[in-house]
């Protein structure tokens, strides 16, 4: 039997801690899969009686011989004891109810370490602790504790939801199936002591049932694995959809650079889930409408990347196209080539970019035409079409033209997909029949279009890899903040320009300065990472006598030590950037794009990505820069030289793979005509030096 086999489709069945009263939470797993009819052995484990619910019972899974799949339902301490017990039984997948573990101070951490050796020395694919079980729906495998599977009207279809949240498995369930949404599997991952998301989503990507996935996530433990699995599912055509939650920002606050206070816990899950090829959506509907659309609705590459709205009520209709178009997704109107085919048949279609049949359309005739000439019509991307209160009292009548109108079209035709604007579980349900995907809001049509227009390969990462100048400036610095010295040079090694300089004495006396006037001064101490706030630096310095007066001054203002002084040529350019790498604890290093200078953290205006980048993937940040218009000659103005800061992001995005590197910065990054100058460096290190 394969592991996959185990976890979904196994032969016999333990259930440890089964309980004889049928209203205990315990009883629920064995109720679930008699009612559904599984029909694999199920064997209760329970020392304190021969029987459970009418079936044999037996003190220990020692006694059951061999087992497939074991779910633990017993509390913390006993579990431990019954997951050993699995382990001299040669189980292969064990699920774990108990909670009292990582979520539970120390001692609940020392107990999930001891369960998670166990477990590995013993190579069983464990799920949870803290896990409400697996669901595969086809063969009646309901071995969960979720309330919400005494329900008998659940679909089944190619959708599994993978959650973090076992509560969210019953809501995702019940939700779905009110609208008739086929499922494949639910598995409940709790805290992920051994298997997280992304190793289960792999395993389960070897089932033929399933179509897409559905993420429910709190947190990202193995960032690694989940890339992995979406670059499987990419190859195999799976989509994999996530709705994620605690995306705290707290952690901005222990940030010393500008680059951590904007690149916050939200930005990083998010720009790495669309890095790997996973599309998020905000909001929970699409969670559950999104991946069906991107099964049955794949827009063929010939056609253009536009929506189409067509409506039998003017204001639901312009509610739909609103949300659609706030996400970013052009809005087709009606063919020029509809309108000459239906205009002659006195089939009024509106003037605007909203194809609004109205009244008309409460015809199952002329809703068919529309459709089948706009399927075909060249300039639809895809067709949503928006029904009105038809779609809650006459099901049929709603859903049959658009059936009709599918199967007389041609290959290459338009998708069509379908918001009813009434509450109508009677049509969403026939049309999921059908296989027309279908959304319960406008909210959810605009997300789950924008999932589909959003869909790509994983992006390929930079080079990971330093220059040997670099590998040993970083390897040799002490731990802490280096200094705007010491971190200039590992930036100089990675090939970024700086303005002509010299680094004089901490008094700041040594002459001549072999420079050209003005200059900028600066006091260089690794207490001082935001000089200006410190009253650390001094600009447009005309002659050596206002230098002099210049180093006094911030000298006397300081009290931390100062290394040195930093002289550097005064340069001008047509813009600032920032640059800069921070180290996510779940997701790993990330390269932040900024408009760069005092404003940085004010304006917000940045673009994040998973580091390291490729120059390619830096040439799209610099394109999502809303304050670099100018320099893209917006107006008028003068170009500035944003090939030269793409191949910057991309060199400092290379510091990410030095292990010591928690944040690394350059901020501001000048950027003229022809090439860009780092003006200020900041790199800070975590852990001793290496030999």
């Amino acid at each position: 039997m394969t592991e996959l086999d185990a976890l979904i489709a196994p032969r016999r069945v333990a259930l440890i801690g089964a309980s004889d009263t049928a209203s205990r939470l315990t009883a629920r797993p064995q109720q679930f899969l008699a009612a559904q009819g599984f029909r694999g052995e199920v064997i209760p484990i329970n020392p304190r009686r021969s029987t459970v619910l009418d079936v044999p019972a037996l003190p220990s899974i020692a006694e059951a011989g061999a087992v497939d799949h074991a779910y633990i339902l017993l509390d913390a301490d006993p579990a431990i004891s019954a997951l050993e017990e699995c382990a001299r039984a040669g189980v292969r997948v064990v699920s774990m109810l108990a909670d009292g573990f990582a979520e539970a101070g120390p001692e609940g951490l020392a107990r999930q370490e001891k369960v998670a050796a166990l477990a590995r020395e013993a190579g069983i694919r464990l799920i949870g602790p803290n896990s409400t079980g697996v669901v595969h729906l086809s063969n009646g495998f309901y071995c969960t504790s979720n309330a919400a599977f005494v329900a008998r009207d659940i679909p089944t279809g190619g959708l599994t939801v993978l959650s973090q949240s076992g509560s969210m498995i019953g809501m995702l369930a019940s939700r779905g199936a009110a609208r008739g949404i086929g499922f494949a599997s639910f598995a409940s991952l709790g805290n992920e002591a051994v298997t997280d998301v992304g190793t289960l989503g792999s395993l389960l990507l070897d089932d033929p049932e399933t179509e897409s996935f559905a993420l429910f996530l709190e947190t990202i433990r193995d960032p690694q694995a989940l890339a992995d699995f979406a670059a499987a599912a990419h190859a195999r055509g799976k989509p994999v959809v996530a709705y994620v939650i605690g995306q705290s920002d707290e952690g901005q606050q222990l940030a010393i650079s500008h680059t951590g206070a904007m690149a916050g816990a939200r930005g990083g899950i998010s720009c790495f889930l669309r890095d790997i090829g996973i599309v998020e959506v905000s909001v929970l509907d699409a969670l559950l409408d999104a991946p069906g659309a991107m099964v049955r609705a794949r827009i063929d590459p010939a056609r253009p990347r536009s929506a189409t709205v067509l409506t039998t009520t003017g204001g639901g209709g312009g509610m739909v196209l609103d949300q659609i178009s706030a996400r970013g997704i052009e809005i087709a109107g009606c063919g020029a080539e509809t309108r000459a085919r239906l205009g002659p048949q006195g089939i009024a279609l509106g003037s605007g970019k909203l194809v609004d049949v109205t009244m008309a359309g409460a015809r199952p005739d002329v809703m068919q035409a529309v459709i089948s000439s706009l399927l075909t019509d060249p300039e639809t991307g895809i067709l949503v079409a928006a029904i009105g209160s038809s779609a809650q009292f006459n099901p049929e009548l709603t859903v049959d033209p658009l059936v009709a109108a599918l199967e007389a079209a041609p290959e290459g035709h338009a998708p069509l997909v379908v918001m009813p604007l009434p509450h109508a579980p009677g049509t969403l349900k026939l049309l999921a029949e059908k296989g027309i995907p279908a959304f319960v809001t406008p909210e959810s049509a605009a997300e789950s279009l924008a999932a589909l227009f959003a869909r790509t390969a994983p992006v390929a990462r930079g080079e990971d890899t330093l220059p040997d100048d670099a590998l040993a400036l970083l390897d040799a610095a002490p731990e802490g903040v280096m200094d705007e010295v010491a971190a200039g040079a590992v930036f100089a090694a990675l090939g970024l320009a700086q303005p002509r300089h010299v680094v004089l004495p901490p008094d700041g006396r040594a002459r001549p300065v072999d420079l050209a006037f003005p200059v900028v001064a600066k006091l260089v101490s690794a207490d001082l990472p935001h000089k200006t706030e410190a009253g650390a630096i001094r600009l447009n310095l005309a002659d050596e006598a206002a230098l002099d007066r210049a180093i006094a001054e911030m000298l006397a203002g300081v009290v931390v030590p100062v290394t040195a002084v930093l002289v550097q040529e005064m340069a001008q350019g047509l813009g600032e950037a920032l640059i800069g790498v921070t180290r996510d604890a779940r997701v790993g290093p990330l390269v932040t794009l900024a408009a760069g200078g005092i404003l940085a953290e004010v304006l917000g205006d940045s673009s994040l990505r998973p580091a390291p980048v490729t120059e390619a993937t830096a040439v799209d940040m610099t394109q999502e820069i809303k304050s670099f218009a100018p320099l893209r000659g917006y107006r008028g103005q003068a170009r500035g030289d944003l090939a030269a800061l793409a191949r910057a992001v991309a060199a400092v995005s290379r510091v990410a793979a030095h292990p010591r590197v928690t944040e690394a910065e350059i901020n501001p990054v000048l950027i003229g005509a022809e090439g860009v100058l780092c003006l200020d460096a900041l790199i800070r290190l975590e852990g001793p030096p290496r030999s």
